[in-house]
């Protein structure tokens, strides 16, 4: 049995969020603010967190820091109407382990929450990954290198994130840590007018 702590000040979604858990299977932890939150991780063995961005007085950004600061493995996805990669970025930084968008879609969730139950997290250095840095989880580096690498041809960020079950966002924000360590390498592809498609691709 798994137990999930949803952080949301919208009573609706945290009712929504806990009938998707119990459906599952998987037990709900509720909180109405960050701190209350925090109290109920304390006192629990958390599998997983869900967090809403815009929440009056401690929000979403401030709440993953303050959660990781309790513990760096639990994995923290982030509830929020931003599709900014910027916002993506910050959130991964601050510890997020990746994102869902508001107004939330049952399947893709349930997929999302499966993906990261599914594997032991951990923010320890591997090595199979160099420069292991603040944000980046070594889990969700992994479950990106194991479908590039099993698929062993060029793909989409779009490709990534459905292969995967992770946000798009997130897919993007690791692929530029993997280019940054010479592992992947980007290919525009001009053939249309217009935007060139980006493909990336795994090189190690």
């Amino acid at each position: 049995m798994k137990n999930i702590l949803i952080i949301d000040d919208n009573e609706d979604i945290l009712f929504s969020l806990s009938e998707i858990c119990v459906y599952k299977g998987w037990t709900p932890f509720t909180a109405t603010n960050v701190e209350k939150g925090l109290d109920i991780f304390k006192d629990n063995h958390i599998d997983l967190i869900i967090i809403d961005y815009h929440m009056p007085v401690i929000n979403g950004m401030i709440g993953v820091k303050l959660l990781r600061a309790i513990s760096d493995e639990v994995p923290i996805l982030v509830l929020t109407v931003e599709e900014s990669q910027e916002v993506a970025d910050s959130f991964i930084e601050a510890g997020a382990s990746d994102f869902a968008l508001k107004p939330i879609k049952a399947p893709d969730l349930i997929s999302r929450l499966s993906v990261h139950l599914s594997f032991k997290y951990k923010k320890t250095k591997s090595k199979s990954h160099k420069g292991y840095v603040k944000g980046i989880s070594v889990t969700t580096l992994e479950m990106i290198e194991s479908y590039m690498v099993r698929n062993k041809e060029k793909m989409t960020i779009s490709t990534i994130s459905k292969g995967t079950g992770l946000a798009y966002q997130t897919v993007h924000r690791y692929l530029q840590h993997f280019m940054d360590h010479g592992v992947v390498e980007l290919e525009q592809d001009y053939g249309k007018i217009g935007r060139p498609k980006q493909y990336f691709f795994w090189v190690e």
